[in-house]
C-alpha cells in the first residue's frame, strides 16, 4: 500500500518516472544515443562548465566512472572539454551544441510533466508540493548553489 511507503521512496518513484519521460522524450527526438547514466551526469553541468571532479562527487559515481561517461557524451557531441579559465591546468566539461538542443527538448518534457502532475493535483497542492520540496532542498541537497 502506498500509505507504508515511506516520503522518500514515494518522491524516488516520481522522479523515476519523470527521468524515464524524459529519456523517451529524448530518444523520440533523435537523441536515441544517450544513455541514463550519461544524462545524469550531463544534468549536473552548469552553465559555464564543471569540473570531472565536481560532476563525479555531485552523480556519486567515481571518478573514473564519470570520465568514461563524459567520453562518451563527447564523441557523440554532448559535451566538450574546454580549459578552466581560472586554472589553464584543469579542464572543464561544457554543454556543446547538441547538447543544448537536447536540453530543449528534457526541458520541454519537464514542463509537460508539470503541466500534468498540477492538473492530478490542482494548482494549491501542486504549489505546496514545489514549497515543500524546496524546504527540504535546504538540508538535503549540499551541491545547492550558495544564496539559493
Amino acid at each position: 500500500m502506498a500509505e507504508d511507503l515511506s516520503a522518500a521512496v514515494l518522491m524516488f518513484i516520481a522522479q523515476r518516472s519523470a527521468e524515464n519521460r524524459i529519456l523517451a522524450a529524448l530518444r523520440r527526438a533523435g537523441y536515441d544515443d544517450i544513455t541514463l547514466a550519461q544524462a545524469r551526469v550531463a544534468a549536473r553541468i552548469g552553465l559555464g562548465g564543471t569540473r570531472l571532479t565536481v560532476l563525479a562527487e555531485q552523480a556519486q559515481v567515481a571518478k573514473q566512472t564519470a570520465s568514461f561517461l563524459v567520453d562518451q557524451l563527447e564523441r557523440a557531441g554532448y559535451v566538450e572539454r574546454t580549459v578552466d579559465p581560472t586554472d589553464a591546468r584543469a579542464r572543464l566539461v561544457r554543454i556543446a551544441p547538441r547538447g543544448a538542443e537536447a536540453g530543449h527538448v528534457a526541458r520541454a518534457e519537464e514542463a509537460r510533466i508539470e503541466a500534468e502532475w498540477t492538473e492530478h493535483l490542482g494548482a494549491r497542492r501542486m504549489k505546496q508540493l514545489r514549497e515543500a520540496l524546496t524546504l527540504l532542498r535546504e538540508i538535503t541537497d549540499p551541491y545547492r548553489p550558495s544564496g539559493e
